[in-house]
């Protein structure tokens, strides 16, 4: 049982929504939601991925085996609630024969558009990561709406592919919910097709009656520090990308050479990077990773890696969940800095952050430790130098401002992401977004333009999780049906597109 909810229910809902695989019940649109005295987490599809733990606004939700014991009572009032509702056929509720559950909750309630029989409304999606399924998801809930996914590289889905880390296999179980969206008739994704190099966006909006764009945020922030070009200073999202067999990272040329990795940004990226480093490849066998991958593993000379972050923990960019990991692991140790205090701890408005802190605190020290990583806090870098047997990261102490030299073999950088612009459409360069109003693109004279919507990170920015994509996607897609009720976006003579039919080639491109 990954995760377990402690506190009666506060009517707010956003763990339902952040959820992507709808395990926590009922949600808002089940009966019961209202008059529940608490939700309770389905044991049998949590993919353990924390994002109910970070929507939560009042930290009610952890892990079952991290609970303190005055919670742990919580444990069999989740299983008790989960194995009584009669729609819970997999623990054997009192009803086996009840309808299962969608994978995925809507927060738009059921409604027939107003599409004449006969006529079609397509829309297009640009992308295939979380957001652009989740979009597609809700559009396929309404008769008389075809959806067309266009994705660049040869495999489907982004960042919930090749940005979740391979030892992380119950988040990557959300990829089997996908599936089901695109088992659905009136689906079709186009792999290998890049639009403005395949197809061009002016062709796309005469192909579609509507277009949302969902290309996610494909560019790393920088550091804005000299010696950021070194050869051996590379993008931790580059790294993740590599052991997870991106097709455009396949060649990348990884050294790890060195004893000594730092890892700039404290984020759960760079927590994912430093735990696959850190690892005895032995572990990572049978897992997703790239072959590649596994066998630079199995010649690394990594000893150490070090977490560099400018706040102190209790700014910490990395989730509890995320954290707990590395608690877990038994072959590396992590090293809190000794600014991890009880004073913090005390301090602390937010009982999700001192849950952090107390982790930190917790976390042993092994000296005899072959493979480790340190958490390194209140540190600012200012420049890396290659002084010709490798590169030396210069920072601060952020706070003292005390200088603080470390020698190293290679620098990541982890510091967020960065939309790029849209061949075509406006950009928000400050933001790095498609400048939009609850998802309708919005042209230069800021008015919306037709049958243009956009979803996910390059809407919104890169933050969240693979969860948040859902009801950020439902916010987009109820535009688009406010659209198609007003008679701005119109459809087709179903003649003019035909009936697809489930087929091997949806998977094979255009």
């Amino acid at each position: 049982m990954p995760h377990v909810i402690t506190q009666s229910c506060c009517s707010d809902a956003a763990c339902t929504f952040a959820c992507p695989v709808n395990c926590i019940h009922p949600t808002p649109d089940e009966p019961g939601f209202a008059t529940a005295e608490m939700l309770y987490v389905d044991p049998t599809t949590c993919v353990d991925c924390g994002a109910c733990v970070t929507a939560c606004p009042v930290d009610a939700i952890g892990p079952a085996h991290r609970l303190p014991e005055e919670h742990k009572v919580y444990i069999e009032i989740n299983r008790s609630l989960a194995a009584a509702d009669p729609a819970n056929s997999s623990l054997g509720g009192p009803n086996p024969q009840a309808r299962s559950r969608p994978p995925m909750a809507h927060t738009v309630p059921p409604k027939q558009l107003p599409i004449p029989d006969g006529t079609v409304v397509s829309v297009g999606v640009i992308g295939s990561g979380p957001a652009a399924m989740y979009a597609a998801d809700e559009l396929l809930r309404w008769e008389g709406v075809t959806v067309d996914v266009y994705e660049k590289l040869s495999t489907p889905y982004g960042l919930a592919r090749f940005g979740v880390a391979p030892d992380h296999t119950r988040t990557r179980k959300v990829s089997g919910l996908f599936d089901k969206v695109a088992a659905d008739p009136n689906f079709h994704i186009h792999l290998n097709t890049e639009v403005g190099r395949d197809i061009s966006l002016e062709e796309l909006r005469r192909r579609h009656d509507a277009i949302i764009v969902a290309v996610g945020a494909s560019t790393d922030k920088k550091l804005g520090i000299p010696g950021e070009e070194l050869p051996n200073v590379r993008s931790a999202t580059d790294f993740v990308a590599w052991y997870n067999g991106h097709p455009e990272h396949r060649g990348d040329d990884v050294d790890l050479s060195h004893d000594r990795i730092v890892i700039i940004g404290n984020g759960n990226v760079a927590l994912d990077a430093a735990r696959i480093l850190t690892a005895e490849p032995e572990e990572l066998e049978g897992t997703t990773i790239s072959p590649a991958a596994l066998a630079a593993l199995k010649n690394s000379k990594v000893e150490e890696v070090v977490i560099v972050a400018r706040r102190g923990p209790e700014h910490a960019a990395f989730t509890l969940p995320e954290a707990l990991g590395l608690a877990d692991e038994r072959t590396v140790i992590v090293h809190p800095d000794p600014d991890v205090a009880e004073s913090l701890v005390a301090g602390s408005d937010s009982e999700l952050v001192s849950h952090k802190l107390q982790l930190l605190e917790s976390l042993e020290t092994q000296s005899d430790a072959s493979r480790r990583i340190r958490l390194r806090f209140l540190t600012t870098p200012e420049s890396i130098e290659d002084t010709g047997d490798g590169l030396v990261l210069h920072a601060k102490h952020s706070e003292t401002g005390e200088a603080i030299e470390l020698p190293v073999g290679m620098v990541f950088t982890s510091v967020g992401y960065r939309g790029v612009p849209v061949e075509g459409l406006p950009f928000d360069e400050r933001r790095a977004v498609l400048p939009n109003e609850a998802g309708r693109v919005l042209g230069d004279d800021g008015a919306p333009i037709p049958g243009v919507y956009v979803t996910g990170w390059i809407k919104r920015g890169p933050n969240g999780f693979i969860g948040t994509n859902k009801t950020d996607s439902q916010e987009t897609v109820e535009r688009f049906a406010e659209d198609v009720v007003s008679g701005v976006v119109t459809g087709r003579p179903l003649s003019s597109r035909g009936k697809r039919k489930r087929a091997l080639g949806r998977f094979l491109g255009a």
